[in-house]
């Protein structure tokens, strides 16, 4: 399994901005060829960070979504948002518990 972090840190002005223009394409990018998971999360003490971890089936299927005109859409409309450059992480899942 391969995880895509994210970190992101939007204006705090923006933040509506962003979590709607999230609502509206959350089911296509969950539905992407190799997605098999996405959630959203927002920071406790600083309510402009937010994080999306996704699972992928491999970094390939990552990259065709990064390379996508979904993303691109996406991240057209996201990236004028932020107020700090965005961090990405992407890691190996190793242990999953329940």
């Amino acid at each position: 399994m391969f995880v895509r972090i994210v970190k992101m840190s939007f204006e705090p002005s923006n933040i509506t901005t962003f979590l709607n223009n999230f609502e509206d394409n959350k089911d296509a990018i969950r539905a992407f060829d190799g997605c098999e998971f996405l959630e959203l999360y927002q920071d406790k003490e600083h309510s402009h960070v937010f994080f999306t971890y996704s699972y992928w089936q491999n970094e390939s299927r990552l990259e065709a979504y990064r390379q996508s005109d979904l993303f691109r859409h996406i991240w057209s409309k996201t990236k004028p948002l932020f107020n700090a450059k965005p961090e990405a992480w992407s890691v190996d899942k190793l242990h999953s518990l329940s």
